[in-house]
C-alpha cells in the first residue's frame, strides 16, 4: 500500500462544518477509510489548547482514533486581536515529512497552502490531496492540490 501523511487543521474543519451542515466532522470515519486505502505514517491534529472539557474530550478522542494531537494557546493580545492560528506549525511538519511519504492530505479550506502544495509536488513529488467543504475553501488551494474532495453532507465521513 502506499503511504500517506495526513495534516488536520482542526479549527478550519471545526468551523467550516459546522456554518456549512450544522455537523460535526466524523475523524473515525476518516481514520477508517484512509487505513482501508494507505498506511498511515503521520497523522497530525492541529487545535488550539483550552480549558473547556468538551474540547479536552474531542482532543483524547482524536488521540484514541490515532492522530497526534498538537495544542498551542490562544493568544489575546492588549489590543483586542488575537492569534491562534497553526499555519506555520502545519507547513514546517508537512514539509519535513513529504520526503518519505507517497501521498500528503490536508484538511483545511485556507488559500495560505496552496503554495505548501506547490512546493511540496515540485521538491518531493507527492500526490497530494485536500479535504475540506467547498463552499468555504480557497479556489487557489483546491487548484494546487493533486486530488480534490469536497466534504458534503452526503460524504461528511
Amino acid at each position: 500500500m502506499e503511504s500517506i501523511g495526513v495534516f488536520v487543521d482542526v479549527q478550519n474543519i471545526y468551523y467550516t462544518t459546522r456554518d456549512a451542515y450544522s455537523r460535526p466532522f466524523n475523524y473515525r470515519a476518516l481514520w477508517n477509510a484512509l487505513s482501508e486505502r494507505y498506511t498511515i505514517k503521520v497523522a497530525n491534529a492541529y487545535a488550539i489548547a483550552s480549558t473547556n472539557l468538551q474540547q479536552q474530550k474531542f482532543q483524547q478522542a482524536l488521540q484514541h482514533i490515532g492522530f497526534d494531537v498538537k495544542t498551542k494557546p490562544f493568544i489575546q493580545r492588549a489590543d483586542g486581536t488575537a492569534k491562534g492560528d497553526w499555519d506555520v506549525g502545519i507547513t514546517i511538519d508537512m514539509l519535513e515529512s513529504s520526503a518519505g511519504l507517497d501521498n500528503i492530505l490536508l484538511m483545511s479550506g485556507d488559500g495560505d497552502f496552496a503554495l505548501l502544495l506547490d512546493a511540496i509536488k515540485r521538491k518531493y513529488a507527492c500526490n497530494t490531496h485536500v479535504l475540506s467543504v467547498e463552499s468555504l475553501t480557497a479556489f487557489n488551494l483546491i487548484s494546487s492540490a493533486d486530488h480534490y474532495q469536497a466534504i458534503s453532507p452526503q460524504n461528511l465521513v
